[in-house]
């Protein structure tokens, strides 16, 4: 049996597609970076370290769409290929888990 086949991606010019990766990449650091999650602090501290490149690629990413004259964000179509990407999953590492009352 064949694993469920996942949605196509929504057509995205390549700076828009640059613009999704950087992103999730950014928000997995911070996944692992989030103080309310478990883990140990080195890991934390490398995940930091590693965000500032991140956070620079980002900025590129962005910048570059800017210069050609992308200055609008189509939203649902980016939102769109953030689910294909498992954006859902990965964005909720960086909010709080939900309060245990015992």
């Amino acid at each position: 049996m064949l694993p469920p086949e996942h949605p196509p991606l929504p057509a995205l010019t390549r700076a828009e597609g640059e613009l999704i990766d950087r992103y999730l990449d950014a928000v997995d650091l911070l996944g692992r970076i989030n103080p309310a999650r478990p883990g140990d602090t080195y890991r934390a501290l490398r995940a930091a370290q590693a965000l500032v490149a991140k956070a620079a690629e980002l900025r590129d990413a962005l910048a570059l769409m800017h210069h050609r004259g992308e200055s609008e964000m189509s939203s649902p179509t980016l939102a769109r290929a953030l689910r294909v990407l498992d954006g859902e999953r990965r964005t909720a590492r960086v909010s709080l888990p939900p309060r245990s009352d015992s």
